[in-house]
Parts: structure tokens; C-alpha cells; sequence
């Protein structure tokens, strides 16, 4: 019998964030080694509790979710969201287009299949988060990288989008906030990746997960309100702002030019409809959650965990000779870039490969996130701030004496 091999669309697909560096990390710790894992952003793991609200939401409301609910989700859920987008400031929204899935990870891969072609072009940011790259793969798709510029705050390089564009290009991908770089895209910027996508006819998916995570007193703008004369689809959830990552609790509103999409909508309705609903438990929690933004934001301040953490790591990185961040103003990562001169890398996984075994600590590698120098690396800031601190001190010890060798 022939080998039975996997389809050539997986051929590109990667996660580096539960990559090699994850595979002997977790055997390091079934052989006793205590790891510490900031490879993925999953606030529960590090001593976040769930809101009261959401707990209260999900016990006293179990039995609505025995049965299937409608495709597109709960009607009171998809109420909430709606009226979250509305109060943003995104118009000519109804609950009918939201829909309600899995995660923010089964809409993405969703909503690109139901527009892609073999042969399509999208535009993804680099450094990226993979599910977007992963999911234009899969959906047989190429994804087209533009440079978020760190020179700049890592904002996007608007002279590197315009160059990259073809008739082949259907849409363009926002992260923002961004993972993994923690940036926050101001209003006049994003004014003008919109015209850029206004003058192309390019649909506009907007990542916001991040969007109650913003700190230093600054503004989320959503995309959406600066472009009703486009199609904007609008991804968000609950996992990190409420600390419920294993719920798998995200949604995507579609907004702006709809009369043009019909045709991709009635897509999505097809692909939802095959899977019949997304977890209904879950759903139970949406509204109380967005209506619950206080125990989000109070995380956010000076003496709030995530604050005091970013505080941390920012802090002891700068001390380390070799290494310069851009200090995030969201979200709960930093993406620190290696003198790779200095410490002779040629290959960022090794980099990371190395620390973990020196120092038992697990950083994901730029190339994970479609960055294509191996001078980059992630920090996941969720544990304590002197457990972080001392995980970047290690850093510092680490590569005081490093000179990778091959």
C-alpha cells in the first residue's frame, strides 16, 4: 500500500508556538524539570481567575445550553455583541451579522475559505500571529507579508503594503492590538491603511481580541468605524480579556458594504450551518462578560497584574547589553530583538532551544511568527512580575557567555 500523505495545502502550515521549543519543553518537564512556559497567552495557567460575572453567567444558566443553538449563535449573545460593536461606534450592525464560534481560530479559518480562491492573494502582517497564515494556506490561498516596521513603534510600513499589492489581492489582515509586538495602531494610521484598501477594493478582516487590553491611558479605535463604506469583518472574544482562553469564545461581526458580500455571507451561513453551532455553554457568558468591563480594565493600571508585569520585563530587558524592545502599549507580549552579530545567531529556534535547556525557560522564535530574520523572539508577560523578572535576569545570565555554534 501507498504512504498515505497529508494534503499538499498543510505543506506551509506551522505553529512554532507549540513547535519543537513546545515538544522538548514538555518532555523536559515529564522528566521532572520545572519549565517555565511563555510560549502561549493563556492567563489561567499563571493564576488569572474568571470574573464572577462569567461564573455566575455559566452556573446559573446551564440547562439553555442541552440543545443545538441557531448557526450564528445564541440571540441574546449575539444581542450583546452587537450592541458592544454599536457602542464602539460601528454602525448599521444587527445581531444578524454576528456570528458566534469556537474561538476566533475556527472563524478566521472559516471566514477565508469562504472567500478564497486557489490563486487569491491576502495581505498578513509580519511579524503575524500563524492562525493568519496558516488559514490563508489552508484555505489554498498565498499570504503576501508587509513589514510592521519596529523603527516605528512596529506600526505597518504603508510604502511596503501599496508595493505588495496585485490584481490577485483580495483582502487585507489588522492585528490590533497586535500580537506579537503588544503595539496599538493609532486613529491616523489605520485612516490610511483603509483608504489604502478603499482605492484597491480590498475587504478588510480586523483582529480586535485585544481590544480591552490597551493600556497607558491610550484609545482602540475599531477599524470598522473608520471604513462603512467597505466589508469589514470584525474578530473578537473573551478569552483573554476574561480570562476564559479553554471556553473557545470568540465571534466576528461583518459590517460596512454587505449589499456587495452577499454572496460570501451566504458562504459563511453555509460553513456555520455544517458544523450546526458553536459551543452553546459558553455562550451563556457573553453578556454578562460585556458587561462586566471593570475586572478587565482594573488588570490595566499601575498595581494591576498585567501592568506590573509589562513593568517587569520591560525593565530588566533594557538592562541586558545585546537586546532592545519597544515597550507594548496592549495586549500582554513583547517581541525583543537580538544583536545577532553579538551573539552569532543564524538560527532563532536554536537561540530558543539553547535558553530553554540553560535556564528551563520557553520563548517562542521570531520565525513563528512569519518574521524572517532570526533575530526576534516573543515574551508571553503573564506570570507574576518577579517571576518574570527573574526569567529576563536568567536571559541576561544566558547570554552573557552565548555564541551559538551550529
Amino acid at each position: 500500500m501507498q504512504p498515505i500523505m497529508r494534503s499538499d495545502k498543510l505543506q506551509e502550515v506551522h505553529s512554532d508556538i507549540r513547535g519543537p521549543v513546545f515538544v522538548e519543553a514538555m518532555k523536559m518537564r515529564a522528566q521532572g524539570i520545572d519549565v517555565l512556559r511563555l510560549n502561549t497567552g493563556n492567563p489561567a495557567t499563571f493564576g488569572f481567575g474568571m470574573p464572577d460575572s462569567v461564573r455566575n453567567a455559566l452556573m446559573s444558566r446551564a440547562d439553555e445550553a442541552v440543545a443545538y443553538c441557531d448557526l450564528k449563535g445564541m440571540p441574546d449573545a449575539r444581542e450583546a455583541i452587537c450592541a458592544y460593536h454599536k457602542g464602539r461606534g460601528v454602525e448599521n450592525i444587527t445581531p444578524d451579522d454576528c456570528f458566534i464560534g469556537n474561538g476566533v481560530s475556527e472563524l478566521v479559518t472559516m471566514a477565508l475559505t469562504a472567500l478564497l480562491n486557489y490563486g487569491d492573494e491576502i495581505l498578513v502582517p509580519s511579524p503575524d500571529y500563524s492562525l493568519w497564515t496558516n488559514s490563508v494556506y489552508i484555505a489554498g490561498a498565498t499570504p503576501v507579508h508587509y513589514i510592521c516596521d519596529e523603527q516605528s513603534s512596529w506600526y505597518p510600513d504603508l510604502g511596503d503594503i501599496k508595493s505588495k499589492i496585485t490584481p490577485k489581492t483580495r483582502a487585507i489582515v489588522l492585528i490590533n492590538p497586535n500580537n506579537p509586538t503588544g503595539a496599538l495602531y493609532p486613529r491616523e494610521l489605520l485612516e490610511q491603511i483603509v483608504q489604502i484598501a478603499r482605492e484597491n477594493q480590498l475587504v478588510i478582516f480586523s483582529d480586535e481580541i485585544y481590544d480591552r487590553l490597551v493600556m497607558d491611558d491610550l484609545e482602540h479605535v475599531p477599524t470598522a468605524t473608520l471604513a462603512p463604506d467597505l466589508l469589514v469583518v470584525t474578530m473578537n472574544g473573551l478569552s483573554k480579556s476574561h480570562i476564559i482562553c479553554g471556553f473557545r469564545c470568540g465571534w466576528m461581526v461583518i459590517s460596512g458594504q454587505k449589499e456587495i458580500a452577499a454572496d460570501f455571507i451566504a458562504g459563511l451561513v453555509q460553513l456555520s450551518a455544517m458544523r450546526l453551532c458553536a459551543n452553546a455553554l459558553t455562550q451563556l457568558v457573553i453578556p454578562a462578560a460585556l458587561n462586566d468591563p471593570e475586572s478587565t480594565k482594573e488588570m490595566l493600571v499601575p498595581g494591576g497584574r498585567l501592568y506590573e508585569q509589562r513593568e517587569a520585563t520591560c525593565r530588566e530587558l533594557a538592562k541586558i547589553p545585546g537586546i532592545s524592545c519597544v515597550r507594548n502599549s496592549a495586549a500582554f507580549y513583547v517581541f525583543p530583538k537580538l544583536d545577532i552579530k553579538k551573539f552569532n545567531i543564524t538560527d532563532d529556534q536554536q537561540f530558543a532551544m539553547d535558553y530553554l535547556h540553560a535556564k528551563n525557560v520557553m520563548i517562542i522564535p521570531g520565525r513563528g511568527f512569519a518574521w524572517k530574520e532570526p533575530d526576534h523572539f516573543r515574551i508571553v508577560m503573564l506570570p507574576e512580575p518577579e517571576q518574570l523578572a527573574k526569567a529576563v535576569r536568567d536571559l541576561g545570565d544566558f547570554l552573557s557567555t552565548y555564541w551559538q555554534t551550529t
